[in-house]
């Protein structure tokens, strides 16, 4: 059977795909939305330069898989100019930054909110009712399944739903791009870097100061707390300090991706869902347990998740 996989992985398509998939199409549209933004702010932005090259990049490599697909129409060369595609999510995200950081943060709002609803910061509480170590490195381990839930949902439909692959790979990738299009406009940082901004004694007296741009130009965030020799904690730490940013807290994107990911899994195998039910879970909780969002963030991500699954699913049937 495994070689059977892979013995159709490389065979060529009778009718291959002539022009660029939906979901090329999303992020081409994408880029050049956030390239005309990048004109309009280009004496304000701080790294205008950098991130035009890294479009410049981005759709070089699309045009060049592309190409290669064109010249070798298989399954293989199709999931290639995917991957690399979601591969590249990582800069579109710090690329929300670049953007926000000229905005007027919104924390204080979002915290306030926190306080009126719950009565109290269940980020800044939560960990502190579980403080054990076994739960705490299962938070991490939460936190860190995100990326792996993805590439297990990708690469399943892939192998054993092929015919609905490019259709996922559109939910997936339009989903995202969504959030990144929400994150430029509503440029709330979350509480491990408005809580370190404005320190731990005054959120816990309620204490919520507007700050301004302050993120235009400081980047100081929290450690996670919690146990802190884990193996997973350590690597939720070295993915914090490679690539995060104060951006990107509301909704929460890790909530929401893994809850279409979730659906996505259901809708195909449920022993595959409730392999992964214990992770989401997990991720879900973490979100909050390491300060990196807002409960209502959490909230927010969850009833998101249904309406871009739906909305984008339409989309692709109707285009």
């Amino acid at each position: 059977m495994k070689k059977n996989i892979v013995n159709k992985m490389f065979v060529i398509e009778k009718k291959p795909h002539k022009g660029l998939f939906a979901a090329e199409w999303v992020i081409l549209c994408y880029l050049l939305f956030t390239l005309l933004l990048l004109f309009l702010i280009s004496t304000k932005a701080h790294n205008p330069e950098a991130m035009l090259w890294g479009r410049i990049r981005i759709a070089v490599t699309m045009f060049a898989l592309w190409g290669v697909y064109r010249m070798i129409p298989c399954r293989f060369t199709r999931f290639a100019r995917i991957a690399a595609q979601l591969c590249f999510l990582g800069f579109w995200y710090s690329d929300t930054y670049e953007y926000n950081r000229l905005f007027p943060n919104l924390d204080h709002i979002f915290v306030q909110m926190e306080q009126t609803y719950f009565g109290c910061q269940p980020a800044l509480i939560f960990y502190q009712y579980f403080p054990s170590h076994i739960i705490s490195e299962l938070m991490d381990m939460g936190y860190a399944s995100y990326f792996l839930m993805i590439a297990v949902v990708t690469l399943y439909y892939f192998i054993w739903r092929y015919e609905k692959f490019e259709k996922v790979a559109f939910i997936i990738i339009a989903s995202f791009f969504i959030y990144y299009v929400i994150f430029i406009f509503i440029p709330v940082a979350g509480p491990q870097y408005y809580y370190k901004a404005v320190g731990l004694d005054q959120i816990a007296h309620g204490i919520f100061p507007n700050i301004g741009d302050y993120f235009n130009n400081h980047q100081g965030v929290l450690a996670s707390p919690g146990y802190t020799d884990g193996i997973f904690y350590h690597l939720v730490e070295d993915a914090k300090n490679a690539g995060e940013r104060p951006t990107a807290a509301f909704p929460s994107s890790h909530v929401g991706i893994s809850t279409i990911l979730m659906i996505l899994a259901f809708n195909s195998n449920k022993k595959l869902w409730l392999c992964m039910l214990p992770f989401y879970i997990l991720l879900c909780l973490a979100t909050v347990y390491i300060q990196a969002h807002y409960l209502i963030d959490a909230i927010a991500g969850f009833l998101s998740a249904f309406i871009l699954y739906f909305g984008s699913k339409f989309t692709y049937e109707h285009i």
